[in-house]
């Protein structure tokens, strides 16, 4: 029984890391696999963006010849009608996993393949673009410690950019204090002031971050089954952190502020059951409460925002396993997408679980005139991905679905 719980808890870890950076994973089955063939068809939305009457979006998708996977950003009206959409075709494979809209510019980070051997070894370096509402290129930039580089959120400042991410090993390496989970700052034309490392350089990353009251606070993971929350000042120096076990290897993945106090998503794991989790931190680091949402399923929460009336709503995944009647067939898994409101005392209001299609994943959430807009992208029978918003009430009743 144990071994089947290790079994199960591998193929979830998986599907965390394929919802949180699904992309990375589609490409290498395409590299693997359908080199020559034709291939699955994948086009995901990692994060959006907000300004006045437009929608920004990035991630990824492969619709080209040789099927690489291309960063992407588009750009959407309130209807959701696409203004424009560019990839970005330097190197081979490459993603974006957040973006920030800087008055009349977007500025996206992700990671990408610059180098053939960086293409055969399949790593990236991390990325940072800027362009303007038409698309063009004002600045690019890459960061690269180690082996793997990637960037995950991004936090616009009047004087530039706050980047959390990664640079680590490919494989177990001795021999360097370097990498780990990043957190840099560049200026507003792309030129890098700082960037501070924190935990091992092997499994490290910062996902998310949040600016309150000038100090910089970062979440992510430290080492295996710990998630951090750091709290650094204006100058990238580590004020504070604080450790909490045991999580998936994911870790903490969002964070936000509502009146001095510090919210934070992730997941709890404990004897092989991984459950949804939502945390409760003062200003200091000092945990003050969490709440944990359970069912027969492997849950976790991915990311958070907070409404005007200050519920939290925080979007992430369930995992559920598929009955077989063949005890010979390999186990299978239904992926839904899953959003829960709190109050700020972190009880409950209500948990909805979304599962249109065969698998759906929700990427980021906006709140939008009193509703919440959820982004993302589900899989279909004939093995596609494809991306789509869909629009909830107060009430978490659902109000439309774009794809």
């Amino acid at each position: 029984m144990k071994k089947k719980k290790k079994i199960r808890r591998l193929k979830f870890i998986t599907a965390i890391c394929a919802i949180v950076f699904m992309v990375e994973i589609i490409y290498v089955i395409n590299a693997l696999f359908f080199k020559n063939t034709e291939s699955l068809y994948f086009d995901g939305i990692n994060a959006i963006a907000r300004d006045g009457k437009y929608y920004v979006t990035v991630g990824s998708n492969n619709d080209n010849d040789l099927y690489y996977e291309k960063a992407k950003i588009s750009i959407y009206n309130a209807k959701f009608e696409k203004k424009y959409e560019k990839l970005y075709n330097i190197g081979y494979n490459s993603a974006f996993f957040g973006v920030v809209i800087d008055d009349k510019s977007i500025v996206a980070v992700g990671s990408y393949e610059k180098e053939e051997a960086e293409h055969n070894d399949l790593i990236r370096r991390a990325l940072i673009v800027k362009y303007d509402f038409d698309g063009n290129v004002l600045f690019e930039k890459d960061f690269k410690l180690l082996d793997n580089s990637r960037f995950t959120g991004i936090v616009c400042l009047e004087d530039g950019y706050l980047v959390t991410g990664q640079s680590v090993y490919k494989s177990t390496k001795i021999g360097s204090n370097e990498g780990g989970a990043v957190l840099i700052k560049y200026d507003k034309d792309g030129n890098l002031l700082w960037s501070k490392t924190y935990g091992n350089n092997k499994n490290s990353v910062f996902n998310d971050l949040v600016v309150v009251d000038g100090n910089i606070y970062t979440v992510g993971t430290s080492d295996t089954h710990v998630g951090v929350l750091c709290k650094y000042d204006s100058e990238g120096n580590l004020i504070n952190h604080l450790d909490f076990l045991y999580t998936d290897d994911v870790g903490f993945t969002g964070i936000v502020s509502v009146n001095d106090v510090l919210y934070v998503t992730g997941s709890s794991y404990y004897e092989d059951v991984v459950n949804a989790i939502l945390l409760k931190y003062d200003l200091d680091c000092n945990y003050v409460d969490h709440v944990i949402y359970e069912n027969d399923s492997t849950i976790r929460y991915n990311k958070l925002i907070y409404d005007d009336d200050e519920n939290i709503i925080a979007i992430g995944v369930l995992e559920t396993k598929k009955v077989s009647r063949n005890s010979k067939t390999a186990d299978t898994f239904d992926y839904d997408g899953i959003i829960g409101k709190y109050n700020l005392d972190l009880k409950e209001i209500s948990v909805v679980t979304y599962g249109d299609e065969r698998d759906d994943y929700f990427t980021d959430i906006q709140y939008v005139n009193g509703n919440y807009l959820v982004v993302g992208y589900s899989s279909y029978e004939d093995g596609s991905y494809l991306s789509k918003f869909i629009r909830y009430s107060e009430a978490l009743k659902i109000l439309g679905v774009e794809a």
